[in-house]
């Protein structure tokens, strides 16, 4: 009697470079994974934990590689390990540099979005929609699987319960015994709600202890957060900088609530489905909202009541081209508190 087994598809997926569109990408890899896909990720490090926080990806690449540059000879290296190891590859980003490796390692097919002058680098190629039309980032990235229905998709992470309690036992904390704030957004100022707001809602926090608001973010951004630590003196544990992607994943699934801007941590917060509150100024809830019923979103552009009506939202700059922000500055601290509360 013959081997009757399913033959299974070996597929590489080269992952997006930032937090927020990696955590995006995983509906995708759950559709793949159901129909028999498995999946090898490569990932830049600072993205790579979000991948390990889905069930669905059988392996995690750290690839080597730094921000900008083509970097061809260390491309063509890791390619020539990878020779014979996939049937199939899915490039997530619209970069040319992205599509070199699968390229290089000959994997026979390689999907992905035009862009770039890479059409000679894809065997399958998604015709890829204007900014004006392209439709929600989930349904962007879950639309190369080729199936129906992405529309309705919502990130998913896990997180175990064991990581989860090493990570707050390192840090004296207990579950549900404190407010996650991310006060920091990668892409520019324009995105920040102003650190004069993140304090005056850390100290009118009612009903935590002392110490109740962890302050999350890069090391990039703990200039940001020692700012609303210096104003709300005693009310903050300021960990930017201190920790790892993997223990920030942690941090924020044990908690009570998160306060963030649009930022890849608001979508960590949703994928893991703890309540929040996402404050967007610069960029639109239309097209990278938080998928979570727990999520309460503040825009003013949507607030019939605000007047002026903010007819420069949004603009996706990384800084007021106007100067004065008020997007996000005449987001009061109560609004946001309200919000937290409802």
């Amino acid at each position: 009697m013959g081997n009757t087994s399913a033959t299974v598809t070996r597929s590489l997926v080269v992952a997006p470079q930032w937090i927020g569109d990696a955590v995006m990408t995983e509906p995708l890899m759950r559709r793949l994974h159901a129909r028999g896909e498995r999946l090898s990720v490569g990932a830049l490090p600072w993205v790579a934990p979000v991948y390990r926080a889905m069930p669905q990806v059988a392996e995690v690449i750290e690839l080597p590689f730094r921000h900008g540059g083509l970097q061809f000879a260390a491309r063509r290296a890791l390619a020539r390990q990878m020779q014979g190891r996939f049937d199939a590859a899915y490039v997530l980003p619209n970069s040319l540099k992205s599509a070199l490796l699968p390229f290089l390692a000959s994997i026979p097919r390689r999907i992905g979005y035009l862009g770039e002058a890479r059409i000679g680098l894809l065997t399958h190629r998604l015709k890829n929609p204007g900014k004006g039309a392209r439709p929600p980032m989930v349904a962007f990235y879950s639309a190369l699987s080729g199936e129906p229905g992405v529309e309705q998709d919502q990130p998913a992470l896990r997180v175990e319960a064991a990581q989860i309690d090493a990570a707050l036992g390192a840090q004296g904390l207990q579950r549900g015994g404190y407010v996650v704030f991310a006060p920091g957004a990668e892409y520019g100022p324009a995105k920040r709600w102003p650190t004069s707001h993140f304090a005056e809602l850390a100290r009118e926090l009612p009903g935590m202890p002392a110490a109740q608001v962890v302050l999350l973010g890069s090391a990039k951004e703990s200039a940001l957060c020692a700012e609303i630590g210096q104003a709300a003196p005693g009310r903050c544990l300021d960990l930017s900088g201190k920790t790892t992607l993997d223990q920030a994943l942690c941090l924020i699934a044990g908690a009570a609530a998160m306060v963030s801007n649009d930022s890849g941590l608001m979508h960590v917060a949703a994928a893991l489905g703890v309540r929040q509150v996402a404050i967007f100024g610069s960029s639109s809830p239309r097209h990278t909202p938080p998928l979570n019923a727990q999520a309460r979103v503040i825009w003013l552009k949507d607030d019939a009541q605000y007047q002026p009506p903010l007819d420069c939202a949004p603009c996706f700059e990384r800084e007021c081209p106007l100067g004065h922000t008020r997007c996000l500055v005449d987001v009061s601290a109560q609004r946001v508190r309200a919000a937290l509360g409802s």
